[in-house]
């Protein structure tokens, strides 16, 4: 069997892999990885994707604020489409809601109360005894998602990095100062250095090199698209409760988007949606809005995996040489990725991060380690 050797190796083409290979790749040859048929395919092709700078904890929040300008301002060839769209999310605050919205307007960043007389208008379908108070976040964004991935993966190929689909990994093993990984190809390939961005799969990746697990926690998101007709929904915001059980935003101009916000504990797999979530995500929706659901168009789920602190973890593992962590994103990975790459690229590198370096302990896995030997 042939060997082919690269300075990196990145398993899992989905949007962390994607901008980890595509920051590396101008100056370390990188293969990356995909165990299915299509990068993105249980994860990144199944989110519904904004740039919302309050959403998520305060690791995500730094990474979210710096990839922005990279999303205003692609590089050249990145793509040929805009990657944001203007569109503001408001925060519903039923009954039993309100100190939550009070929190968010006093420590969010932009985050203003929205009168009821504005929120009418931006909703006509509200109803009226729904909530007590309402706020907004005006600088928020709908992001291209398959525009930003593929552009990922063609920066990562226009620099001679590879990228092998259908290559789920066989064995993984450490030889001489190197990973070797052995997947169906007739060749093995092997570097100094594995970055795990394999999402819900994080933990079966490090197992099978022989590397103790996270922990890591995949969860089921379900969505489902509905005909909100005679409303015309394109305009509207991203509406939801602040406490995050429900959220609505508009699709392809003339549909919305509905979803419980459900995170169902499940193995990694290709997930599929609950009728019971479909229900909830409908019945949650209507208790908001005025809106007589007649059929659900589509419904499909997809995976947000956790690290046990909720936290991104993002850095070497501390008894694995060359093994580097890059999983925990959550809900969170398209909103971060172009500075998340950046930063992963970077600790492999050995370069100074820049402005994320205020994050990186907070977000080392070796944290993990410590909780463990503590214990």
């Amino acid at each position: 069997m042939e060997t082919a050797r690269f300075d990196v190796i990145v398993v899992g083409a989905g949007i962390a892999g994607a901008a980890t290979a595509a920051a590396l790749s101008p100056t370390h040859r990188v293969a990356l990885l995909e165990a299915e048929e299509a990068p993105g395919y249980h994860t990144t092709g199944r989110s519904a994707a904004m740039w919302i700078l309050n959403y998520g904890p305060p690791d995500v929040q730094v990474l979210t604020g710096l990839s922005r300008p990279f999303f205003e301002q692609p590089p050249a060839g990145f793509t040929e489409v805009p990657l944001l769209r203007s569109r503001p999310m408001v925060y519903l605050a039923p009954p039993g809601q309100e100190a939550l919205l009070h929190h968010l307007v006093s420590t969010g960043a932009g985050v203003q109360p929205l009168a009821a007389a504005d929120l009418r208008r931006m909703v006509p379908a509200l109803r009226p005894d729904y909530a007590t108070a309402a706020a907004i976040e005006r600088d928020a964004f709908d992001l291209d998602v398959a525009a930003i991935h593929g552009g990922f993966l063609r920066q990562t190929k226009a620099h001679g990095g590879l990228l092998v689909t259908r290559s789920r990994t066989q064995s993984i093993e450490r030889r001489q100062g190197e990973w070797e990984i052995r997947t169906l190809l007739p060749a093995r390939l092997r570097a100094p250095v594995i970055v795990n961005a394999a999402g819900a799969w994080g933990d079966e990746v490090a197992a099978a090199a022989g590397v103790a697990p996270l922990g890591l926690a995949p969860c089921r998101r379900t969505g489902v698209i509905i005909d909100p007709a005679p409303w015309h929904v394109a305009e509207w915001p991203l509406l939801g409760d602040v406490a995050h059980s429900w959220y609505i935003r508009p699709e392809a101009r003339t549909r919305l988007m509905a979803t419980p916000c459900d995170e169902t504990p499940v193995h990694p797999h290709d997930v599929q949606a609950e009728e019971l979530d479909i229900a909830l995500a409908i019945d949650r929706m209507q208790q908001a809005v005025a809106i007589d659901v007649r059929r659900v168009e589509r419904a499909w789920a997809g995976l947000r995996t956790f690290t046990p602190d909720r936290n991104l973890a993002f850095g070497w593992d501390a008894e694995a040489p060359g093994f580097m962590w890059c999983v925990g994103q959550g809900g969170y990975g398209i909103q971060t990725s172009a500075a998340a790459g950046q930063l992963v690229a970077a600790l492999v590198a050995g370069r100074d991060p820049g402005p994320a370096a205020r994050i990186v302990a907070s977000i080392d896995p070796a944290r993990f380690r410590a909780r463990t030997r503590a214990a």
